[in-house]
């Protein structure tokens, strides 16, 4: 029997790119989820691609509202009795360097991709205690173990889902539950596309540009498989998609000298 079947998984930025591959090949093993998104439309869209033979049920949530994330722990219990798998996977991005980022486009930028980690992870905990078991899934990037330039949001928020991520592997060791800290690179969502850009753009937020298409090859459906994969293997770390692997290890070998080879990304 699968891991997965029969289990409750919520998946979070389900409407589109990495959650809802996610939802259809949980689907395809048997798991019952809860979609949500802050999009009713492209949830719809979701849902309509998933075998009819699967339990499923769609909430539109600002994963950036501590009260929506909670309020949406609380309906999933009330819907579905439990949460075996939560992908804390919502997210977007601002391009634009640290000097250039207004203070609210920051604030706008953590609040998807920290706080809605956060409050993803403190919303569904209980639940998870009461039951005895338990997987937190969050989603940071390749720009969570090696900074970026014009991604200075992004790179505060997805080193802060690392740092949140590895603190639970220790804090939740012999409960019953475990967190699993996923580093994507070069994915082929709409992502940066659907993303902002800082209203005082210049010159390095087009580099970014030109490097983010030149990077995004993997597939959402592969990066999907490879997460799963990695869950059923009992991982905590999951790296996936384009360049994940060379960057996790430029991290390591080369801690205070991978800019300038980070630099030859650029076109």
């Amino acid at each position: 029997m699968s891991l997965f079947s029969g289990k409750v998984a919520v998946i979070t930025g389900a409407g589109s790119g990495i959650g809802r591959a996610l939802a259809q090949q949980l689907a395809a093993d048997g798991a019952r989820l809860a979609l949500s998104d802050i999009s009713e439309e492209a949830l719809a869209e979701t849902c309509a691609v998933l075998p009819a033979s699967c339990e499923h049920r769609s909430y539109v949530v600002d994963v950036s509202s501590k009260d929506a994330v909670y309020a949406h722990a609380a309906d999933v219990e009330r819907d579905f009795g439990a949460a075996h798998f939560v992908f804390n996977n919502a997210g977007a991005t601002v391009v634009g360097t640290i000097e250039h980022l207004d203070i609210d486009e920051i604030e706008w930028q953590l609040g998807i991709n920290l706080w809605g980690v956060i409050y993803g992870c403190k919303a569904f905990l209980p639940l998870m205690r009461r039951q005895d078991e338990g997987c937190l899934v969050n989603i940071s990037s390749v720009f969570g173990l090696v900074s970026f330039p014009a991604q200075g949001a992004y790179n505060i928020s997805k080193f802060g889902v690392r740092g949140l991520t590895e603190c639970l592997w220790q804090e939740l060791a012999g409960s019953g539950i475990r967190a699993v800290c996923v580093h994507p690179g070069g994915i082929k969502t709409n992502i940066e596309k659907a993303g902002r850009r800082t209203r005082n753009a210049g010159q390095e937020e087009q580099v970014f540009s030109g490097a983010a298409d030149a990077m995004l090859r993997t597939s959402p459906e592969s990066c999907a498989r490879d997460i799963l994969n990695g869950i059923r293997r009992g991982k905590r770390r999951i790296l996936t998609g384009h360049l994940s692997s060379t960057l996790f290890w430029l991290s390591r070998l080369l801690p205070n000298h991978y800019p300038r080879v980070i630099a030859l990304l650029s076109p």
